[in-house]
């Protein structure tokens, strides 16, 4: 029978270079259990979002959907096959045209007396066809796993280490040419003497549970397309990787130093039930343990939030200063252990630069469920933020409530989300939810601007005398009440009337030993006040201390630009915290009313622009200068942003597929732009570029541009630069970008020219155009046309909100791609550089982006 089958194998397998079509093969070759699970397969549903798991006994042994909780994952294992099997079936496989394919196969063949060459051309065949018929499936080989002969089973199998080895090599060596990606499995597997370790198997060839778990972790980043190691945010300051591995899905023995670690949810950081519990440390390590240990770290700065890990093949090793750094030593452990499995070994220091890393949400003018708060809190969590700053009276209402002043949130006096405030129950429930994150908890309540709702309900404005009277009344209140670190003050946005009016309010709060913080620029502050800083042109000075929110604005952001921007800045103009510059915050400021609550998320890239900044603000360092894309970056700015960008880009997989994430790659898209063109005015006058083939015509582009979102000139020029070094008025651009595609289809994209700020009450578009600047786009020659905007020729009202303006919110733009290159041409003119009114800034700027359909 071994002839037979290897004179069937090499005679069809010289062809693989062709396999547009497969051989064909008798039924009869095949065994009884082969046509089980082949009509069982035939008989089962096929989708573009299968990850298909093909192969012999090896792959049927696995339950791969439990193992990696993925319901995508389907099993074509099929026990005794060979690559002549899986050419067999291969078509109904194919014709589903599932997202990936892991294929591995041969070792039966090998078995079977046919030789390594044929196995591989036959394999060679089985990729080929499937890149025929399905190109934009991805095609992994994985290696032959190694043999054992120790168990004295499967000897035909098991005699064949030096055929394995000769098939993986040509596997390894062709995978270029043949375009599949090659998964070397095989070192993983096997002992020193290069045979399959026994610690895997009981036969020498089929493998036990622990071995899946490896495989599991092996095969991780490259069936969710990330990086081979842990993409960790913010990035610890030392790390190495010591090239050993963690049995995490054995471990259940946790030891700890500190009864108060033993408060923290322990199974969720660690993610793993916890079998036993102890308070102990000086423990033989005679199985994999975790151990939990406050120690003293030393460390150059901010030693209460160090922390240290190192994990080997025996243990984890969880150690810092406080709970506090115990509590960032788990949040760094959790995306270590990404795969739930097995951990790379490593050795982690870590310290942040600075130690005011906040957040503010507004929820005065837009209320915010408890729930949603939490949510952001959570997420806050996750990536070592410390400061909730909590801003929640403003003109359209006043939304803390006051137990002395009920009418404070009487829903008459209320202009949005009438009746909705947060009690003194569910802010106490808010104090202790940041508090179990480690999360400083600052309310704000804005004084003396902002205070219409405070003056409709009170009958008084805040500087009068009774207005004061009411606000002592409320600041004891809240001291009485609530146990706060901080309180914000306000102070921003108003004529201050009486200049003793700020320094009576901080002084209330500091001799309730409770520091305040105020905007800046402001009204008149002690010195004692934290200064935070809230225009691009406002400076740090020596006398005070300060906190940075210039350009930390979510809602004026575009979502690439945000990553862009905030990842390249310098936070106080300093690389680590010094005495004045304490760290920086983050703020979510929408003014404009929001449909529903989830827009507030949806509407801005929160979670984008928040992972940039908790990388920025924990590992300092940056550039003083503010930026808008990636085209202003030097070369090495550039290089450490694209490294940044993939780390992005795994989280947003892995950790947020039921949230908003505005954004996808952008450091490998490049435009080609060419300009200026003098358009006197007319903005739909017509140049060479859209006129002649651009490409052909312009193979000398005036400038290279890199990103997803181009601005020309940034509305807020000269303090922040875009592409144009020089804009000039009245002048059209025109910029190109090729795209491939590996078949014809449909591709989602994002294409917007004119990013809204959610702050500002901005015109919507008029029907049938983009903008009022006549952009246009064309892709493969053929014009895009506008969406059909719900509001078109709408007046800006700060109380309509925002549907479909963004193209971040709505509906990605489906276009038609052929296989092949696909050339994108964007038409960008301008007129005066004046705006109608502030309201309507002149943003010259587009975006066009291919989406990932599976996380968009």
């Amino acid at each position: 029978m071994n002839k037979v089958w290897c004179v069937v194998v090499c005679f069809f397998n010289l062809q693989y270079s062709f396999a547009q079509q497969l051989p064909v093969f008798s039924d009869t070759l095949f065994s009884t259990y082969y046509h089980q699970r082949v009509s069982h397969f035939n008989t089962l549903p096929a989708s573009r979002e299968d990850i298909v798991f093909l192969g012999n006994s090896i792959t049927d042994g696995a339950e791969w959907v439990e193992l990696f909780n993925d319901v995508h994952i389907k099993n074509r294992g099929i026990s005794g096959d060979m690559t002549t099997g899986v050419m067999h079936r291969l078509s109904n496989i194919v014709s589903g045209k599932p997202i990936k394919i892991f294929l591995l196969i041969g070792i039966n063949d090998l078995a079977r007396g046919v030789s390594a060459d044929s196995v591989f051309r036959n394999i060679a065949t089985i990729v080929s066809y499937v890149h025929h018929h399905a190109a934009a499936t991805q095609v992994y080989v994985q290696s032959i796993l190694p043999v054992n002969d120790y168990f004295k089973k499967f000897t035909g199998h098991t005699n064949k280490s030096e055929q394995i080895k000769e098939l993986n090599t040509l596997l390894r060596n062709r995978q270029k040419e043949l375009k599949y990606t090659f998964i070397d499995l095989f070192p993983h597997f096997c002992n020193d003497a290069g045979k399959l370790d026994t610690a895997y198997t009981n036969d020498g060839l089929h493998l036990k549970g622990n071995a899946y778990m490896l495989w599991k972790h092996v095969l991780f980043p490259y069936l969710y397309n990330v990086e081979t190691k842990p993409s960790l945010i913010p990035y610890p300051k030392k790390i190495e990787w010591n090239n050993t591995l963690f049995p995490l899905w054995k471990t259940g023995t946790v030891y700890i130093s500190d009864t108060g670690i033993a408060k923290m949810n322990l199974q969720y950081f660690l993610g793993r039930p916890i079998d036993s519990l102890f308070n102990a440390v000086n423990t033989p390590l005679n199985k994999p343990i975790i151990k939990i240990i406050l120690s003293k770290e030393g460390v150059p700065a901010l030693n209460d939030e160090a922390y240290s890990i190192h994990i080997d093949s025996l243990q984890a090793e969880l150690k810092a200063n406080s709970l506090k750094g115990i509590f960032y030593a788990l949040q760094t452990f959790k995306q270590l252990r990404r795969d739930g499995a097995v951990i790379d070994g490593c050795d982690i220091q870590d310290w942040p630069s600075f130690s005011w890393r906040a957040y503010m949400v507004d929820a005065g003018r837009n209320y915010e469920s408890i729930n949603l708060l939490k949510q952001q809190i959570d997420r806050m969590s996750t990536y070592k933020l410390n400061v909730f700053h909590f801003h929640c009276t403003e003109d359209i209402a006043w939304r803390w409530q006051v137990k002395c002043y009920p009418q404070l949130t009487n829903a008459g006096y209320m202009l949005r989300d009438k009746g909705m405030y947060y009690s003194i129950d569910e802010l106490k429930e808010l104090i202790a939810y940041c508090k179990e994150r480690y999360i400083e908890f600052v309310p704000e309540l804005d004084m003396p601007g902002h205070s219409k709702a405070f003056e409709r309900a009170m009958g008084c404005s805040m500087q009068s005398e009774k207005g004061k009277k009411i606000l002592y009344d409320i600041l004891d209140e809240i001291s009485a009440t609530y146990q706060l670190k901080y309180f914000h003050i306000g102070g921003d946005e108003v004529k201050i009337t009486d200049t003793a009016f700020l320094p009576a309010m901080e002084k209330r709060m500091n001799n309730n030993h409770i520091t305040t913080i105020g905007w800046k620029p402001g009204g008149n502050f002690r010195d004692g006040t934290i200064m935070q800083l809230w225009m691009g042109n406002e400076q740090p000075t020596t006398s005070k201390k300060y906190i940075d929110s210039r350009h930390f604005y979510i809602n004026h952001f575009d979502p690439f630009e945000s990553v862009v921007t905030i990842f390249n800045r310098k936070v106080g103009g300093v690389n680590t915290q010094t005495q004045n510059v304490l760290g920086a915050e983050l703020c979510l400021w929408n003014d404009r009313r929001v449909a529903n609550e989830e827009d507030i998320v949806k509407l801005n890239p929160v979670y984008p622009s928040m992972l940039a900044f908790a990388e920025k603000v924990w590992n300092g360092n940056g550039s003083n200068q503010y930026v808008s894309g990636l085209s202003e970056l030097t070369p090495q700015e550039q290089e450490n942003f694209m490294l940044f960008e993939r780390k992005l880009l795994e989280h947003k997989k892995l950790y947020f597929h039921n949230s908003s994430f505005p954004y996808s790659e952008q450091a490998s898209s490049y435009w080609h732009l060419a300009g200026p063109f003098f358009n006197k005015g007319n903005l739909t006058m017509r140049f060479t570029p859209e006129t002649k083939n651009f490409d052909s015509t312009y193979n000398k582009p005036d400038l290279i541009a890199r990103g997803n979102t181009i601005i020309l000139k940034h509305w807020w020029y000269p303090m922040i630069s875009g592409i144009l070094a020089k804009p000039e008025e009245n002048t059209t651009w025109y910029a190109l970008r090729k795209i491939w595609s590996d078949d014809n289809g449909l591709q989602p994209f994002w294409i917007g020219f004119n990013n809204m700020s959610r702050s500002t009450a901005t015109d919507s578009p008029d029907a049938l155009t983009r903008d009022d600047k006549h952009s246009c786009i064309w892709v493969n020659g053929k014009l895009i046309l506008p969406p059909q905007w719900q509001h078109a020729s709408l007046k800006g009202d700060l109380e309509v909100p925002l549907i479909d303006e963004g193209y971040e919110y709505r509906e990605p733009l489906l276009i038609p791609l052929k296989k092949g290159w696909n050339e994108i041409v964007v038409k960008l003119p301008v007129g005066s550089f004046k705006g109608k009114d502030w309201q309507n800034p002149v943003k010259w700027m587009f975006t066009v982006a291919p989406v990932d359909p599976e996380n968009k």
